[in-house]
C-alpha cells in the first residue's frame, strides 16, 4: 500500500470512528516495537486500531498475521507505558478494512468494515 493510499484510508477510518462517538487520541504512532495506526477512546474502552485499505476483504485479513498482531501488542504496551492516564481504561485491538465498492461506481467511497477485539 502506498503512503498516500494508507493516509487516505486512515483519514476515512478516523471520520468513521468519530461519527460513532470515538475520540481520536493518536495517529501513526511509531514506537521501537511497532506502529499503531489509530489510538481511539470510546467511553471506558481504549482501542488500538489497525487500518487496511485493500482490494478485497480477504487480502486485508491476511495482512494481519500472527507477527503483525505481536507487534501491535508490543507497540500498545509501549504506548500505555507513556500514557498513565489511560491505565484505567479497558484495552482492545480493532481492525478496520476499507475495500472498493465493486458493484457501484468508482467515485463512491469504499466499504468500511470495523472488527472489534480481534486479538484475544
Amino acid at each position: 500500500m502506498s503512503t498516500s493510499k494508507g493516509r487516505h484510508g486512515e483519514d476515512r477510518a478516523c471520520r468513521y470512528l468519530q461519527h460513532r462517538g470515538y475520540r481520536i487520541l493518536a495517529r501513526n504512532v511509531r514506537l521501537a516495537r511497532g506502529e499503531i495506526d489509530i489510538v481511539a477512546q470510546k467511553e471506558d474502552f481504549l482501542a488500538f486500531i489497525e487500518v487496511k485499505a485493500h482490494q478485497t476483504r480477504e487480502s486485508g485479513l491476511l495482512a494481519v498475521n500472527e507477527d503483525k498482531c505481536a507487534r501491535l501488542q508490543s507497540a500498545a504496551q509501549a504506548w500505555l507505558a507513556g500514557h498513565a492516564e489511560a491505565s484505567a481504561l479497558q484495552c482492545r485491538f480493532d481492525l478496520i478494512i476499507l475495500t472498493p465498492n465493486s458493484r457501484l461506481p468508482a467515485w463512491l467511497p469504499p466499504q468500511i468494515e470495523h472488527m472489534k477485539d480481534i486479538i484475544r
